[in-house]
């Protein structure tokens, strides 16, 4: 048996692959598929199942694709349907892959069709689990994501979940082996764990949401409590995921056509393009084409994408480091951003040598931030996530994440100066891109964030330990 998880850690998303005796099963698969039969290839191995743990709503899987250019059979649990071919497997039934069973538990909550794949060895040793968004290291899968396409409050789906856990998972043996779908970084649950698989035993010794004496009232209270709103494209990737979507190959071919800086300019405004830059956050302010807005590829680029361009048809334009094209254009269609135009040929040198206008945005360090900072004009926005700001935060800063940003701009005036800053520097350049093209011009970054802020004498609140938020904490931090 071979057994290989397959990480992505901007997405934080586990694939699984497995292979017994010349078959295999790839488990929630990325979009694009070529890494998937190249692995096939080498392994001289036959696909013969592609097992889709739920719909996503993170991500595009690619299972459509991969089973079009290979002709395995796409496998969904129970109650699922689809706009394309796929077997809807029954609780409790097993498929064979070489000399491997995978038996099929039906564990809704996350999702009403959300099923764990139990992996039974040669010797018929109940070996692991994939347990997809049902069961993460350190935390379970939120159940307020398909409440609205399930017709059922999170409430319900939340003691569905508690039965689910109680009566498929937690019955099994210690020993097995839990590889989930995602860890630290999604947002798919509210706590996880930087670790990526774990033992079912230390996890029900571990996880608060396996609590032996835990009542199904208070599991229902905790996984629900404190949950801040999803992003917005996640109902449109589930959406996708459900019912098909473009040839991966098609949309890497569209979007990497090269465009001469007059071709550039004529696409964003023929198309309304978005000029969306990959570059470094301190590359990008020193010069950019004006209006575009800046989420670095290296970086949580695809999540960041999906939670601040509402419209997943946005036509998009690229600007990226040279080498770096290709990679972009994968990563937005991970999240369902196919409608990528192009890219500007020879980046930011070959649109200031054509003679375009080119922005900026200035950026300060910390010191200098801390040797202005008692008589700064100006207030200073925190585009941390909320846990981070109440955990500590500059005195007098005001909790302004950029998860919200197109929620909360009109809360901001124009005539105001901001000093932004996030934990590190990528997102406050975020951030400020975003304001800039919104037409605020008072606006400085601070580079290397409350990390280097915390080491200069600004005051700050105190530390307090981050635990998961409230209800009341999350309205009091939004308001």
């Amino acid at each position: 048996m071979k057994l290989e998880q397959i990480y992505t850690g901007c997405l934080a998303q586990g694939a699984y692959y497995i292979e017994s005796n010349g078959e295999a099963v790839i488990i929630d698969p990325l979009r694009e598929t070529q890494p998937y039969i190249d692995k096939l290839e080498m392994e001289g191995a036959k696909l013969k199942y592609i097992f889709e743990t739920h719909f996503h709503a993170d991500f595009v899987s690619g299972h459509i694709d991969l089973a079009r250019k290979t002709g395995a059979t796409i496998v969904y649990g129970p109650t699922a349907k689809t706009s394309y071919d796929v077997h809807v497997a029954k609780d409790g039934e097993t498929l064979k892959v070489g000399d491997l069973t995978f038996k099929v538990l039906h564990t809704p909550g996350h999702t009403p069709e959300s099923t764990t794949y139990l992996l039974i060895d040669a010797d018929g040793k109940e070996h692991a689990i994939f347990s997809g968004d049902t069961l993460f290291i350190g935390d379970v899968g939120r159940p307020d994501l398909a409440q609205k396409a399930a017709d059922m409050t999170q409430e319900e789906l939340a003691g569905m979940l508690y039965d689910s856990l109680r009566g498929k998972i937690m019955t099994l043996p210690d020993e097995v082996i839990v590889y989930p779908a995602h860890g630290a970084g999604s947002a798919c649950g509210k706590n996880m764990s930087k670790e990526t698989w774990d033992t079912l035993g230390h996890q029900k010794a571990t996880n608060y949401a396996l609590r032996a004496d835990m009542t199904r009232d208070e599991f229902i209270h905790e996984v629900t409590e404190g949950l801040l709103p999803p992003p917005t494209y996640f109902a449109e990737n589930a959406r996708l995921n459900k019912e098909g979507y473009q040839d991966f190959d098609q949309v890497l071919e569209r979007g990497s056509i090269a465009l001469n800086p007059d071709a550039f300019e004529e696409v964003v405004n023929q198309h309304g393009a978005l000029v969306l830059d990959t570059r470094h956050e301190q590359t990008f302010k020193d010069g950019f084409v004006p209006n575009a807005i800046n989420i670095g590829l290296d970086g949580s680029f695809a999540p960041w994408v999906g939670a601040l361009i509402p419209d997943l048809k946005q036509p998009i334009v690229v600007v990226a480091e040279e080498g770096r094209i290709e990679e972009t254009i994968t990563r937005l269609s991970r999240v369902g951003y196919d409608n990528t135009l192009g890219y500007l040929e020879g980046g930011i040198d070959a649109w200031k040598k054509a003679g375009k206008e080119v922005d900026s945005i200035t950026s300060i360090s910390a010191e200098e931030f801390a040797g202005r900072f008692a008589s700064l004009s100006g207030e200073v926005l925190d585009v941390r996530k909320p846990t981070e700001f109440l955990a500590e935060h500059v005195e007098g800063a005001h909790s302004f994440p950029l998860d919200f940003i197109n929620k909360n701009m009109n809360k901001l005036s124009k005539e105001s100066t901001y000093f932004l800053h996030c934990k590190g520097g990528y997102r406050s350049m975020t951030a400020t891109s975003i304001l800039k093209s919104r037409g605020f011009e008072n606006l400085i970054d601070i580079a290397g964030g409350f990390d280097a802020i915390a080491k200069t004498d600004v005051p700050k609140t105190d530390y307090v330990c981050p635990t998961t938020l409230t209800n009341e904490q999350i309205e009091a931090v939004m308001a």
